[in-house]
């Protein structure tokens, strides 16, 4: 299979040589170049049944890297469960105008951090309204900036609970069907972006943005379990993942996407692999920037006595799940023989303790 990683090795020196990369694209530049390779060092697994060892180079860790993201991903989907209600979900999606790109694009971390505000802003304000649900929803929201043919597109994708907590500490329902027009959405949004983006000096001329920000509402999810398995999907995706690089030949690279203004059809691309890079490098985020956000019943201020008394009024199933080990994660990703050993295939590997002699 072709990986991100070979594309970057062979053709990152020709990308560089007509590109410069910020601080934070060249670190994650180089440790997607350098993951599990050993220039990163490696670790040692030793076998508990005839002391076999299996040497292993080192992952790199970085948000951005294709190969790291699974573990991360379960471990985040872990920890959310907890906060899961008996109630509808709904995913809506929040976009920009093209016309506001070069702007979001040179201001990233203050521009995105405004976007967010917006779309928090817009969703809870109109929650409140009596006309459409007058209650306190729970928000979880992810920044994506890229679309299927990896070329820069900001949006934002939210989760919206199915009802909410209102001001007498009781909870609504919201109609199964969306409750918020999305006209009414997309209105409010595009104001306060405006707004926030003029407040700050980003943008000096609203006429820019002729067009209106695009907000739709997908369909709402069958039951609350699978929305964090939905969510899994999206929260540690990274711009492209390897298994949709189908070539890298001559110098081109192949890469299949989603034309979703042609019916969703499944097509393939084919771009020079330094267009490639440069393509990938769009989507790296600010240093510590928080793509992942939450808000109303979900902000982290008492978020654990707001979901109590939430998981009460909905009747909704307490988790009491002891959390994973490790171990259990990892089984759970590659299978549950994955650290047999090769050698006697009765033992299983496992990380050598320090100072503990290999074999």
């Amino acid at each position: 299979m072709i990986e991100l990683q070979d594309i970057i090795n062979q053709f990152g020196g020709a990308f560089l040589a007509t590109h410069k990369l910020s601080p934070v694209q060249a670190k994650a530049f180089y440790a997607i170049r350098n993951c599990r390779t050993s220039l990163l060092g490696a670790h040692a697994d030793i076998c508990d049944e005839c002391g076999f060892a299996k040497i292993s180079y080192n992952s790199c860790r970085n948000r951005h890297c294709p190969k790291c993201q699974t573990f991360t991903k379960e471990q985040w989907i872990e920890k959310q469960n907890q906060y899961l209600l008996n109630t509808g979900y709904f995913h809506v999606v929040f976009t920009l105008p093209e016309e506001l790109n070069s702007v979001m694009l040179r201001n990233q971390e203050t521009a995105y951090s405004l976007f967010f505000k917006a779309v928090s802003e817009t969703l809870r304000e109109l929650c409140a309204d009596s006309k459409f649900l007058g209650a306190t929803p729970g928000l979880t929201t992810v920044l994506h900036t890229w679309g299927q043919n990896l070329m820069y597109h900001p949006h934002i994708h939210c989760i919206v609970t199915g009802g909410g907590l209102t001001k007498d500490g009781k909870w609504r329902n919201s109609r199964k069907k969306f409750f918020i027009p999305v006209k009414v959405l997309s209105r409010k949004f595009r104001g306060k972006l405006l707004f926030y983006l003029k407040q700050s000096g980003l943008l000096f001329d609203s006429a820019l943005c002729r067009k209106d920000c695009v907000v739709y509402c997908k369909p709402p999810f069958k039951n609350a379990s699978k929305v964090i398995e939905y969510l899994g999907r999206y929260t540690h995706r990274v711009a492209i993942s390897n298994h949709r690089i189908l070539a890298l030949k001559n110098g081109m690279v192949t890469f299949s996407w989603r034309d979703y203004r042609d019916n969703n059809r499944q097509k393939t691309m084919t771009v020079t692999a330094v267009e490639f890079i440069r393509r990938f490098m769009l989507h790296i985020l600010p240093s510590g920037f928080r793509k992942i956000r939450h808000y109303g019943l979900l902000a982290s201020r008492d978020k654990c006595a707001k979901i109590s008394l939430c998981k009460k009024l909905t009747r909704s199933v307490s988790s009491n799940v002891i959390p994973a080990t490790t171990l259990e994660r990892l089984r759970k990703i590659f299978g549950a023989d994955f650290d047999l050993c090769p050698c006697c295939g009765i033992g299983h590997l496992g990380r050598a303790s320090p100072g503990k002699a290999t074999a």
